[in-house]
């Protein structure tokens, strides 16, 4: 195996190990908030959509296994990244819940689909399987509707909570591109140079955008 070869195996399994993590943070943090849920029908359906997130780790993890990786290995080194985000973001209404899981997990899907774009057929198919929106945007935008209807006031607070949580997601992504190089060289040289990074910068921008004009929210 050339260092090549070592290199791209090796970010490969961090993209499935980040991936995997945040499949399993997401279910805990969604079958949490869903208690916030002012009636029993949208706690079910928050709920629901967590149930769907463990499904996803758990395709993610045979897949790791299947690589010859250890899981638990494998999702070690973000660990405290991923909780440093969540820890920062908890929200504390409904309505923060909401964006979080439409705006926070949308940010993050558009980068790692990205990601996606430069591993092998396979691999990119399961990561583009467990980042399927599952319904979540559809809930999302008529929850957040609701809401903001009901409360025209509570669009610039949700707005400012959307800013606050792009972020803090930045944040920890430039954490993690720090500390894991194979993962960093696979992004580089799947973007070619820095103005093909630039370029995926501004898609990920430019589809936050829209997810926050989708919701109700602007910029």
């Amino acid at each position: 195996m050339t260092s090549t070869d070592q290199s791209d195996g090796a970010a490969i399994i961090d993209l499935l190990g980040v991936l995997a993590y945040g499949e399993l943070s997401a279910f805990d943090r969604m079958a949490a908030d869903a208690r916030m849920a002012p009636t029993t029908a949208l706690r079910a359906a928050l709920s629901a959509v967590a149930a769907q997130e463990m499904g996803h780790y758990g395709k993610l993890v045979a897949r790791i296994e299947d690589l010859g990786a250890d899981p638990q290995q494998a999702m070690a080194p973000f660990i405290e990244a991923v909780e440093t985000f969540h820890a920062r973001t908890e929200p504390r209404t409904w309505g923060e819940a909401l964006v979080k899981a439409y705006v926070g997990d949308g940010l993050a899907a558009d980068f790692y689909r990205e990601v996606a774009e430069y591993v092998d057929a396979s691999t990119r198919a399961l990561v583009i399987e467990a980042l399927a929106d599952s319904g979540n945007s559809e809930f999302a935008i008529r929850e957040v509707g609701a809401l903001v209807r009901n409360d025209p006031t509570a669009a610039s607070r949700l707005s400012l909570w959307g800013r606050r949580l792009v972020g803090e997601a930045i944040s920890q992504a430039q954490r993690v591109a720090a500390e894991r190089d194979a993962l960093v060289l696979l992004i580089v040289g799947g973007a070619g140079d820095l103005t093909g990074i630039s370029r995926l910068t501004e898609r990920i921008t430019d589809k936050h955008t829209e997810r926050m004009t989708a919701i109700g929210l602007f910029n």
